[in-house]
């Protein structure tokens, strides 16, 4: 199978992003997250990316979220005292679900339909801090052009703050007959060619379109971020899962995997 360029690797993603979409509100998550947004001082974080940035300090800080999905990490970021929010998506259809979310929220966070590669001028160095969460590395064909973009977005002196699954559980797959056999490169280069739609609980495979999921080593990470004129000030790994239940079965091994990390780092003045 010849593999496509990065271009219509993006196109692809957004368009299975896009059809996706749906199978999201038919989850209990959804129906839950409506119930709990009304709250000021609702929360989806979970305690590893909450205290980094309680470290980092949101209160009073202008924030973007860069992929942010349905918004509901965009809207507990007020939470922790942000004084706005911004959250960027490519699909049309996900932010629909986050002004829906935003509508029930006694907070205002702005919603912008953009592909990262090529933000709007307006987001143009206008943040205290970025914020790129579980699930986003991997549909970037280059983590270091997706990193240039997203120091374009901070101030100087700005920090990104992530929070992704941990690379090294990309050798594994969780459904194989043995899961804790390798079953892929941890240097593999080539996209991962999915043909399912995008559901993280409850439905399990269900047939779709085509999209291309990419791996990136940890120092692709880190370099990437050195290349963006990013200074690293924290990175930390966790044996913990942050993605598909389908990964519990990780946890809690006596030769313990790394399953998720933690970043921060500083824009530095050019």
């Amino acid at each position: 199978m010849d593999m496509p360029s990065a271009q219509q690797a993006i196109a692809s993603n957004k368009d299975a992003w896009d059809q996706s979409a749906s199978l999201h509100k038919t989850t209990d998550t959804w129906n839950a997250l409506l119930n709990r947004v009304g709250a000021a001082d609702f929360s989806c974080l979970d305690p590893t990316l909450t205290g980094v940035l309680q470290d980092v300090g949101v209160t009073g800080k202008d924030v973007v979220q860069l992929c942010c999905n349905n918004g509901r990490e965009s809207l507990s970021l007020f939470a922790l005292g942000a004084r706005s929010v911004v959250g960027v998506d490519q699909s049309r259809a996900f932010l629909q679900q986050a002004r829906e979310l935003a509508a029930v929220s006694p907070h205002s966070p702005e919603f912008i339909e953009s592909d990262i590669h090529h933000l709007p001028p307006q987001l143009h160095e206008r943040f205290d801090i970025a914020l790129v969460t579980i699930g986003v590395l991997g549909w970037m064909p280059d983590v270091a052009l997706f990193m240039r973009h997203v120091a374009s977005t901070l101030k100087p002196g700005g920090t990104l703050v992530m929070y992704e699954t941990h690379p090294f559980l990309e050798v594994f797959d969780p459904r194989a007959q043995n899961p804790f056999l390798p079953a892929s490169s941890y240097f593999q280069r080539e996209p991962f060619v999915l043909q399912e739609s995008i559901v993280y609980e409850g439905q399990g495979e269900v047939a779709g379109p085509t999209s291309y999921w990419y791996v990136h080593t940890l120092g692709d990470v880190v370099s990437a971020a050195i290349c963006a004129h990013l200074q690293i000030s924290h990175l930390q790994e966790y044996a913990h899962s942050n993605r598909e239940e389908l990964y519990d079965q990780y946890e809690h091994q006596p030769a313990q995997l790394p399953m998720c990390f933690t970043l921060t780092a500083t824009k530095r003045a050019e």
